[in-house]
């Protein structure tokens, strides 16, 4: 179950991409700076985190690896964890 905090940002997240999409001159300043890009559009981004914004085409897909949990995980704590990335796969996926 998602909570507020993680639905507030996927809603962020939504609003940056559906922007990207119909803006080019927005897609490509978050392309050429996408901290001061996403600040400015209330995205929050952690001190000290570095973002880089790549582009999937017809004919190129990016598989994002996210980062290990910290701490041991059994194999059902892991395999519960890999459903919670259905906001990122959907905008991630191959566009025909």
């Amino acid at each position: 179950m998602v909570n507020d905090k993680e639905q507030n940002v996927a809603s962020a997240y939504g609003k940056v991409i559906a922007k990207a999409w119909r803006d080019p001159s927005f897609k490509a300043k978050l392309i050429a700076d996408p901290q001061g890009t996403l600040r400015q559009a209330g995205v929050s981004i952690p001190a000290g985190v570095t973002v880089k914004v790549v582009e999937n085409t017809g004919t190129q897909f990016h598989f994002v690896l996210p980062a290990m949990p910290s701490g041991a995980l059994s194999d059902e704590e892991l395999d519960h964890a890999s459903g919670g990335l259905v906001y990122s796969a959907k905008y991630s996926a191959c566009r025909p």
